[in-house]
């Protein structure tokens, strides 16, 4: 069997692929993987890191609805097309599975011209353009938020990495706070805004220190490597250093920052609700203002279910903190109860059940047709 994946340009569509890669190397160690990407995203550092073949279709800008403009598209579209199509014939595909993005498109369209099944999965409650038309070619749908949000859509959750799927934060508690330089025994707020970080939640977090400090809160924060040059641990005057401030530029080890943490204050990206919610990780979420609002609905969720908060951008500064998350960081019962209402709505096996998902694609269509 050889499961062709399709999704870059972004982590958020990248990691979800690769994690299904992993689940099904773990089911069948002799599976064959080919991702599919552009020459500019991030599948260009995250695809070989994760031991994966990556080829390249080229990038073709979509129209916000996938109407028929898509397919009156110029010929950089057929030409993308014909790319994926090589590559599907070159590695022997029996199925592709697209994850969103500029490539997933030319996959879909390569694939239904090769009548191969197509799985898609969609990480965002909001599905973009390239999922939409992909859900229109097959009925193996799987969707991370709600099932109406594309048809055939299945909730099955966002595949996660099993350091995140498997993590015991309890028994990890006291490893992960040593590995920091945390303190073993105060409460933690963990403050990170993505591989790049975010400006707000830096200044906010760095701004409200002496309160989060005065509290006995120590700190976990994640400042981006962007922004490693210009933020530091918050001083301290005295010769006790009170509850710890530790600044890093990026957080290799999400399991473990996870494992110290109490509480999260963070953006909202759906790799980002999913492995919190699964984990039980009460959260403050910040949802990035662009797009659609879709970070924003990502969260929503986990939210109402009671496992988060969630802050417009532009309300959260020291004094917001101040205001809220340091009573909430300090507050035991409330945070406990918040983190079973976030692993109560989270899911764990989401990789697994795609790879269930896949395995029926492929048995319903008895390889009828392939590459014909």
């Amino acid at each position: 069997m050889h499961v062709v994946v399709a999704g870059g340009g972004t982590a958020g569509h990248i990691e979800p692929a690769m994690n299904l890669a992993d689940a099904l190397r773990r089911r069948d160690p002799a599976v064959g993987i080919t991702a599919l990407g552009t020459e500019t995203g991030m599948e260009n550092t995250l695809v070989p890191a994760r031991g994966y073949s990556l080829r390249h279709v080229p990038r073709v800008p979509l129209p916000r609805r996938p109407t028929l403009d898509l397919f009156r598209l110029p010929s950089k579209l057929r030409g993308a097309v014909k790319a994926a199509g090589a590559v599907l014939d070159e590695v022997g595909a029996d199925v592709v599975v697209g994850f969103g993005g500029y490539v997933s498109v030319p996959a879909y369209l390569a694939a239904r011209k090769r009548k191969l099944p197509i799985v898609v999965h969609e990480a965002n409650a909001g599905p973009g353009v390239a999922n939409r038309l992909g859900a229109r070619m097959t009925k193996f749908v799987a969707v991370t938020a709600r099932a109406e949000d594309l048809p055939h859509g299945r909730l099955i959750g966002l595949p996660l990495r099993q350091t995140i799927s498997t993590l015991d934060r309890a028994a990890t508690r006291a490893e992960a706070r040593a590995y920091f330089g945390l303190d073993p025994d105060r409460p933690t707020l963990l403050v990170f805004g993505g591989s790049l970080g975010a400006k707000r939640l830096n200044d906010a977090a760095t701004g409200a220190a002496d309160a989060l400090h005065a509290a006995g809160i120590q700190v976990l924060h994640s400042v981006g490597r962007e922004h490693a040059a210009s933020v530091s641990a918050p001083a301290r005057a005295g010769s006790d250093p009170g509850a710890p401030y530790v600044v890093v530029p990026y957080l290799e080890r999400m399991d473990l920052a996870y494992a110290a943490a109490d509480v999260a204050l963070c953006r909202a990206g759906a790799m980002t609700c999913a492995e919190l919610a699964a984990v039980g990780l009460p959260a403050v979420y910040v949802p990035l203002p662009i797009g659609n609002g879709e970070q924003r609905r990502n969260a929503l969720p986990v939210v109402e279910a009671g496992g988060g908060l969630v802050v417009e951008d532009s309300a959260v500064n020291a004094a917001w903190i101040t205001e809220n998350v340091v009573p909430l960081a300090g507050d035991p019962a409330r945070v406990s109860a918040m983190g079973a209402a976030a692993a109560a709505h989270g899911r764990r096996d989401a990789d697994e059940v795609l790879v269930d998902l896949v395995l029926e694609a492929l048995a319903s269509s008895n390889g009828a047709g392939k590459r014909s």
